[in-house]
């Protein structure tokens, strides 16, 4: 196993090459806003408008009371097959393409390649990741920005915190399924014995990093589809960046992509092969400059 995981890997990020130099926005350059939030979204043309319209009429407010505070929101297109981008682009249109920017990928790359690709663009001093389908409410955002700042001082100007649904999981047990509870607690023991021990939800897709802790996280990442959360906080713990987990309203939405066997095997073989390639020197961590 340890040889496959050897063998397999790719021995650079392809994301790195998307850091280069150029015209649009990029992470390496000098931050122009204070938060840039970053949605990935696949065939989400019916979650991402409710989504849309919260964190918007959110971010509105919060900059009438503080003029100060400047905010972007990429929304990264997946390769839909649906009218995501046109959806997405009609928020352009509303609030202007200097508050909401729209990437399309022609293919779909998964969740990390996507949320990957809008870390690399973006202009914020603080990077969230947020879901598609507003299962988080979007004010929580107080709460994991309260958790980054309890962390200062911060090492080198890097800080993560995440929201987590850890204090959720009784009540979510006793809505489940006993295949998928024998699922979920199999998948948090890989997660706990292979990659990372100290977060409880590694999962939750409303993560905030600073803009020096996305750029050095992001571009040593590898993982492109559901277990990229996973080997960003095992980069992160590598790297010793200190990391907040920080409780948030959680609801669960119809129209997960998440197919539960299936998906947690995948994501099963994705966290023993971050371990190996790491192990065996693979997969090598890069510090990274900014321009």
């Amino acid at each position: 196993i340890c040889a496959i995981a050897h063998v397999t890997a790719k021995t650079m990020p392809r994301g790195d090459a998307e850091c280069r130099k150029g015209s649009a926005p990029n992470i390496r350059d000098p931050a122009t806003r204070e938060l840039s939030v970053v949605v990935p979204s696949y065939n989400e043309e019916d979650r991402l408008p409710l989504m849309m319209d919260e964190a918007l009429d959110y971010l509105e407010k919060r900059q009438k009371r503080d003029p100060s505070f400047t905010y972007e929101v990429i929304v990264v297109n997946d390769g839909s097959k649906d009218q995501t981008a046109k959806v997405a682009k009609e928020y352009c249109k509303k609030y202007g393409s200097d508050k909401v920017r729209v990437i399309s990928l022609d293919k779909n790359r998964g969740k990390g390649g996507a949320v990957r690709t809008g870390v690399f663009s973006s202009r914020g001093k603080k990077i969230l990741m947020a879901d598609a389908d507003g299962a988080t409410k979007f004010a929580d955002i107080e709460k994991v920005e309260e958790g980054l700042k309890n962390l200062q001082p911060w090492p080198k100007e890097m800080a993560i915190s995440c929201g987590s649904r850890a204090h959720l999981e009784k009540d979510s047990i006793a809505k489940r399924s006993y295949f998928r509870t024998l699922l979920m607690y199999g998948f948090h023991f890989l997660v706990w014995f292979l990659c990372v021990k100290e977060i409880r939800d590694t999962q939750c897709g409303f993560k905030l990093l600073t803009r020096e802790a996305a750029l050095q996280t992001f571009s040593n990442l590898h993982i492109e589809r559901w277990a990229f959360d996973v080997e960003l906080l095992y980069i992160a713990q590598r790297l010793k960046i200190p990391i907040a987990e920080v409780a948030v309203n959680w609801t669960e939405i119809e129209g997960s992509k998440l197919v539960p066997f299936w998906s947690w095997l995948q994501m099963g073989r994705d966290l023993l092969f971050i371990r190996l390639r790491y192990m065996t020197g693979a997969w090598k961590l890069e510090a990274k400059k900014c321009n």
